[in-house]
């Protein structure tokens, strides 16, 4: 397997796009390392997006202050649901490639995020969008557990937070 080299993006570094409905998102710098590309053609596997999809919610939770060792204290841990993904244009060894994610709504014991990847070299355009349904789930009895209304707001959702205690 692959390193994953997803970089978070200082503030000043951050690249608006215009399909970014968050007003401060969570924004890496990904570095595309030779064994991501297919042996075939200079194309980047399809399964390398949800490796970083995955790889940038965990910095976007670590960033807010939710990092792994903090949930497994918790005893709780994010699990993926569902994966709504569109491949819109390859991305190659050579593409520069900006991921932006934000958090879209914290529910019960639920959350959707999307997710972008851009290459950015030259005119921006869109390399995938994905859309994630994470459920937040105790470790112990692996049955979804309500997400702490702290958590659902250092997460910054784009709608309030609904169905939590506090």
């Amino acid at each position: 397997m692959s390193a994953l080299l997803l970089n978070p993006c200082d503030a000043d570094a951050m690249v608006h796009f215009e399909e970014t409905l968050h007003p401060s998102p969570f924004q890496c710098v990904i570095k595309i390392t030779p064994e991501q590309s297919s042996n075939e053609v200079d194309h980047v596997n399809n399964i390398e997006y949800l490796r970083w999809v995955d790889k940038a919610s965990q910095l976007h939770c670590d960033a807010s202050g939710w990092t792994r060792e903090r949930l497994l204290q918790e005893g709780i841990m994010w699990f993926v649901a569902r994966h709504e993904i569109d491949y819109r244009s390859e991305a190659r060894s050579i593409d520069q490639l900006r991921l932006t994610t934000w958090v879209d709504d914290v529910r019960r014991v639920k959350s959707w995020r999307t997710t972008y990847i851009h290459a950015i070299d030259g005119k921006p355009r869109i390399v995938c969008k994905c859309r994630t349904l994470w459920v937040l789930v105790d470790i112990e009895s692996r049955k979804p557990k309500t997400v702490p209304l702290t958590m659902a707001e250092n997460l910054q959702p784009l709608s309030p937070p609904r169905g939590l205690l506090s």
